[in-house]
């Protein structure tokens, strides 16, 4: 690789890692807090609410789309450009988002932002694997997955708060002063790191992903909606899975394919995208699922659940000291299922709340459920990259990041599922006139689909990660 802007190896928390976890930070938020803003929005813009969820669908392809891609323009152009640029990109797009006086030209701006999003989100992390010792690889992963974890439940009631005492439009022109400041940083301390040969855009691959990724988001958007459609949500799925078939058997034999699968071959990765991807799929149905439970199924007000809800961000946090000393102190195989199980029972806690339950009680549950998730998300996220060799790194973490995106969006689906299911069982004689049992049934579901994913993770050897865990 080469570096034309070296800057000594940190050995603590360096500073690109806060630098990126920032970025993170401003780039999920603002993937979230726009859900409460949208009656607002639809009012400035003349049109219904659900119409605006196009805004949110373009914004979600683009990241989709794109994100394949990342590796190889950060390899092309070097980490700290492409980073920095992102930054500039998601920044000027958040002003006229902000500024928007149509339904077009905001969804305009959102694909715009798209674009930032999906270079930004896998460059920044690239930067950091790049350059950060494995001894303190723990340490990195834990201040880059936070954002991931916190913005989905603090955006929610961040965006009602700004909608209700400012305006819908300061939700993206907060994003100005930050994303400059970012910008002036990243420029500062990001390597500027390059593969050492240039190899060929691989058109077709890229193409085929695309085809890939847009049929499997807009099926699984489909297959969460309310209305039914049937034949199209087939139709998407189909070609996506066909054309992801595809894909993958294109990147096995091309001679310059935009990703590789070497990293596949690495057992810790392995596992991290197979049973990791559904233990990201169950806990990112936690946030959609806990506001309906609460407001829907329950009846209390909007701020009420929020508050309750943020008991979970508050276990994120308190877990965060401890996440490094306990991957030492137990390794990664045994930490996993031991905490894998603790995450099965944190949801079907969930699935026992009821509109009596005492406060105090409910918010223990969501305190220790979001201490388990924040666990075992750094765990993953870590062990994902232990193993992998600097040459394979830039491939694997495009592969980690666009099987994420999936694992994201299939998540708010399994949670509409489990809804569904829910409702569908809420007829039965025992269970009719429960209050909110549809959403406490879909808890169930995704709490199955967490044990699932443990299944994986019995396949790792005893002493999977131990060049980061140092437990031998």
């Amino acid at each position: 690789m080469s570096d034309s802007h070296v800057v000594p190896a940190n050995r603590g928390l360096s500073p690109t890692a806060l630098l990126v976890a920032g970025a993170f930070f401003m780039e999920f938020l603002d993937g979230t807090v726009i859900a409460t803003a949208l009656p607002q929005m639809a009012e400035s813009f003349g049109v219904r609410p659900v119409d605006l969820n196009i805004g949110i669908s373009a914004y979600l392809l683009t990241l989709a789309v794109l994100i394949p891609a990342s590796g190889w323009i950060a390899d092309r152009f070097g980490a700290r450009n492409i980073f920095t640029l992102a930054l500039g990109i998601f920044t000027l797009s958040s002003v006229f988002c902000g500024l928007a006086e149509s339904v077009e030209m905001f969804v305009a701006m959102r694909i715009i932002q798209g674009i930032g999003g999906a270079l930004m989100v896998p460059v920044g992390r690239l930067a950091v694997l790049r350059t950060t010792p494995k001894d303190q690889l723990i340490k990195a992963i834990a201040t880059l997955t936070w954002p991931a974890l916190v913005a989905p439940i603090i955006g929610p009631p961040l965006g009602g708060f700004i909608t209700q005492f400012a305006n819908w439009r300061w939700i993206f022109f907060i994003n100005v002063p930050l994303g400059l400041v970012a910008m002036a940083l990243a420029w500062r301390i990001v390597r500027n790191l390059k593969a050492d040969e240039r190899r060929p855009f691989d058109s077709a691959g890229f193409l085929a992903m695309a085809l890939a990724m847009v049929g499997l988001v807009i099926g699984m958007e489909m297959l969460a909606a309310t209305a039914s459609h049937g034949w199209q949500t087939a139709t998407a799925l189909v070609t996506g899975l066909l054309a992801l078939a595809w894909t993958l058997r294109h990147f096995r034999h091309a001679p310059h394919p935009m990703i590789r699968l070497d990293a596949m071959a690495v057992p810790t990765f392995a596992v991290t995208m197979y049973g990791g991807s559904l233990f990201r799929c169950a806990i990112s149905a936690v946030p959609f699922l806990l506001p309906l439970l609460f407001q829907v199924g329950f009846g209390m007000d909007a701020f009420h659940a929020g508050s309750l809800v943020l008991a979970v961000f508050a276990g994120n946090l308190a877990m965060k000291p401890a996440t490094t000393w306990l991957i030492r102190r137990l390794g990664f195989k045994p930490l996993l299922l031991l905490n894998g199980g603790l995450n099965v029972i944190a949801l079907l806690a969930c699935a026992l709340l009821t509109p009596h339950t005492a406060t105090w009680l409910t918010l223990g549950i969501l305190f220790l459920g979001g201490m388990f998730r924040s666990m075992q998300f750094t765990a993953i996220s870590t062990l994902a990259f232990a193993d992998v060799p600097a040459s394979s790194m830039s491939y694997a973490n495009t592969l980690f990041s666009t099987a994420t995106q999936l694992a994201v969006g299939l998540g708010i689906t399994l949670g509409a599922i489990g809804v569904r299911l829910g409702e569908m069982a809420a007829h039965w004689p025992l269970l009719a006139g429960i209050p909110g049992i549809s959403f406490r049934l879909a808890f169930v579901v995704v709490a199955l689909v967490c044990l699932l994913g443990m299944v994986d993770t019995l396949r790792l050897p005893a002493r999977a990660g131990s060049t980061v865990s140092g437990k031998g």
